[in-house]
This record gives structure tokens, C-alpha cells and sequence, in this order.
């Protein structure tokens, strides 16, 4: 099958359709299989990490040159100035905002406590050092920030530095703007192919989450907890972010740009990686919503970096179940402002941890406020899946849409009607 035609197919079934269809077979696979078995088990595990390396296989490469041509065209435009500023204001608001809502609804929900076993399941935890993220930025040679596949920000900025010193001297440097662009047209292509082979990789990936969920339900205790998770998801995709677009963007239908990301968030809500749904937010922001190379090109790896408000609002919603589990004391209100505020600005630091950033958080909220249970993160480590999921889930759908937002503050949407989406 060549790239014409999936374009033909495209027009027949619309991706998200397909990748709902994938994801109903993974579920009845699931649960009709036997995976509970060590080589069933093995098997399942084997074919799921193969599928997040294939889905991660362009990220690097098309983020690379794609950047090289958005910045070096945003400064021909004349609009860097106010691109940064739309982008960074915007994940600022929605970080702040969506930290907000987590401590709300937490707080206005009493969800029952979960019972400390004293057996909860450890967690391999990594850390946010900030002084080794700012030192990745300067690798012992600048070609080996294109070995960094896990920190995006470490190959963006190389990028950037490519894209901005370009326009200074056009004519001589135009070889190099005109091969980063043709790659950049080269890994978008192939990067379209592969999001349409996801469409048969996400019965694997489906089928992996839905044991893992199953193995979660099966305690019976964290059913509430996820109860409040996809209520809060609501709100934001059904109520938050239609009227930001509405009277940001003056759009009559900003639900159909909640429409154009549902692919994309299926993705990030079964793999639970930034990385992993970023190509396919890439596309479809092209393809479906016409947003412009040379600000997609920029925003969206940024979005995808810092825009982790969705990681911020699952880990403050979870320390403070853990709390009310352990102690049947009432939070200090001291204690409730340093948690929000810590969680709000640690969460511009997850650009390095494209898996699993929400709950590394919490660990930092319970080694800081936990007093005398600074392990009791522990507690939710058999809702890792659902923790990773909504987290992901969430800051997919503000990457999209913040990325909208810009585009039609500077002009650089295409606006499309709903048929046309892919």
C-alpha cells in the first residue's frame, strides 16, 4: 500500500474511526485471551514496547527539521515575538488553571480512602533534577542532541539555533533551509504512513492497557478515583477549553476541534507517552485543523514539552487521596497552597519523563509533604496505568488546542470544515 493510497483511504474512514475500531479489538482480545500465563504475559509486554518504539521511531528527525523551517520562517514573518508569547502565556494559564481544577474537585469530592495494606507494590521512580536537564540542553557534541530521544527540548533547541541563524544570512544559508525543509516534507510523509500502521499496532497496545486496568479494577479501591479522573476530563474538553476557543478564536464551532484531536488523544490515553502521540497531534493538526507548518512546527513540540497541567492536576488529585488515606486529618491550608504552587511549577520540568511524569510528581509531593509517610506514593502504584493515562490524556488535548490557539491568533490556520478532517 503506498502513501497515495492511504490518502484515498483517508477519505473513506476517518483515522480516529479506525483507531476506535483497533481499540475495541485490543479490549475483546484482552479479555479473551490468555495472557495471565508467563509466556502469554511475555508475549503481550514484548509486542507493546515494540509498538512504543515504532510509534517514537520519527519523533526526533521530523521535530528536528520541522523546527529548523518553523523558526527560520516565524522570524521571516516577523511573528517570533508574538508566537512565544501566545504559547508560553498559554501554557502558563492552562498549567495554573488545570492545577486549580484538580485541587478543587478533590477537595469538593470527598472520595472514600483507600486502605494502606502496607504491601503496596514499589515503583521504580526517577527524579526531576533540574541542573542535569538545563546541562542536556549543551551535550559534549551538538549532533548528540539527535541521540536524545526521551528529552525533545535537548534536539529542538539545537533546531532552533539552526532555524534562528539561518535568516541571517539567506542566500548563503539557503542549502541548509532547503534540505531541512525537504526532510522535513520527507519525515512528515513517513510519519503519516506510520500513524496509519498504529491503526493495527493499537490492538496490542489496547489489549496490554486493558490487562493492566483490569489488574487495577480488581483491587476495587480505586474506582471513585477514576470516577473524579474522567469527570475532570469532561469539564475540560466539554466546558473549559470550547469556550477558551470560542472566545479566543471567535469560532462558532469550537467543538470540532475537540473533534480533531480525538485520534490523537486516544493515543496518548493508551500509551500514556508525550512522545509517542506527538506525531500523530503533528498531523492531525495539520491535516485536520490547517494549522501552518511554521507554527505547529514550533508550538506543538513546545506544548508537548512544558504544557503538562494535565500531569500537575492527576498528581495533586492523587496526593490528596493518599493523604485523607493515611491521616483523618484535614490538610493545612498552609500545606494546600505550597502543594499547588509546587505541583503547578515542577510541572514545566516533566519535558524529560514523556511517560510516567504525573506520578514521579507525586512521589516529590509525598517525599515533601508526606511527614512520616514520604513512601506512601507506594499506595497508588497499582494505578500507574490509570494515573499515566489520564495525565496524558489530558495534556494531549491542552497541546492541541493551546496550538490551535496560536496558529488563529497569528494567522497561521487554515480554516478547514469538519469533512475535510482526516
Amino acid at each position: 500500500m503506498d502513501c497515495d493510497t492511504i490518502v484515498c483511504y483517508n477519505n473513506n474512514m476517518k483515522v480516529w474511526i479506525r483507531y476506535l475500531i483497533g481499540i475495541i479489538f485490543g479490549v475483546v482480545a484482552a479479555l479473551i485471551l490468555p495472557w495471565n500465563n508467563a509466556t502469554g504475559s511475555s508475549i503481550i509486554t514484548f509486542i507493546t514496547e515494540l509498538c512504543i518504539q515504532f510509534g517514537r521511531y520519527l519523533v526526533v528527525p521530523l521535530v528536528f527539521c520541522t523546527a529548523i523551517v518553523s523558526v527560520n520562517k516565524l522570524r521571516i514573518s516577523n511573528i517570533v515575538g508574538k508566537t512565544a508569547l501566545w504559547t508560553f502565556a498559554i501554557i502558563i494559564v492552562t498549567s495554573f488553571l488545570l492545577t486549580l481544577l484538580g485541587l478543587v474537585s478533590v477537595g469538593i469530592v470527598k472520595l472514600p480512602r483507600i486502605p494502606p495494606t502496607g504491601i503496596e507494590e514499589a515503583a521504580d521512580i526517577s527524579a526531576i533534577n533540574i541542573g542535569n536537564m538545563l546541562k542536556a540542553l549543551f551535550p559534549a557534541s551538538a549532533f548528540a542532541s539527535l541521540a536524545n530521544g526521551g528529552y525533545l527540548l535537548v534536539c529542538f533547541f539545537f533546531a532552533m539555533l539552526i532555524g534562528w541563524f539561518c535568516y541571517s544570512d539567506q542566500n548563503t544559508f539557503k542549502p541548509v533551509y532547503t534540505l531541512a525543509d525537504s526532510l522535513s516534507h520527507l519525515f512528515f510523509k513517513i510519519s503519516s504512513f506510520f500513524s496509519e500502521v498504529l491503526c493495527i499496532l493499537v490492538i496490542a497496545l489496547m489489549c496490554y492497557w486493558t490487562i493492566q486496568f483490569k489488574g487495577t479494577l480488581q483491587k476495587g479501591i480505586f474506582g471513585p478515583m477514576i470516577a473524579l479522573f474522567t469527570v475532570d476530563f469532561l469539564i475540560i474538553i466539554g466546558v473549559i477549553y470550547p469556550l477558551a476557543i470560542r472566545y479566543l478564536c471567535r469560532e462558532q464551532h469550537p467543538y470540532k476541534i475537540i473533534y480533531a484531536s480525538l485520534a490523537p488523544m486516544f493515543m496518548g490515553f493508551i500509551s500514556g507517552d508525550a512522545n509517542f502521540t506527538l506525531p500523530v497531534l503533528i498531523r492531525h493538526g495539520k491535516d485536520s485543523l490547517g494549522i501552518r507548518r511554521r507554527s505547529g512546527g514550533s508550538v506543538l513540540p513546545i506544548f508537548s514539552i512544558f504544557a503538562r497541567g494535565g500531569s500537575s492536576l492527576v498528581a495533586t488529585i492523587s496526593f490528596v487521596i493518599i493523604w485523607r488515606s493515611y491521616s483523618s486529618l484535614s490538610l493545612p491550608f498552609q500545606d494546600i497552597i505550597s502543594i499547588f504552587f509546587l505541583s503547578f511549577a515542577l510541572s514545566f520540568f516533566l519535558g524529560n519523563v514523556p511517560s510516567g511524569g504525573a506520578f514521579i510528581l507525586l512521589t516529590i509531593l509525598c517525599q515533601k509533604f508526606g511527614k512520616g509517610f514520604e513512601t506512601s506514593y507506594n499506595l497508588l502504584a497499582p494505578a500507574l496505568v490509570v494515573i499515566s493515562s489520564f495525565s496524558t490524556l489530558i495534556d494531549t488535548a491542552t497541546a492541541m488546542v493551546g496550538t490551535y490557539i496560536v496558529a488563529d491568533k497569528t494567522n497561521m490556520a487554515e480554516h478547514r470544515q469538519v469533512f475535510r478532517f482526516i
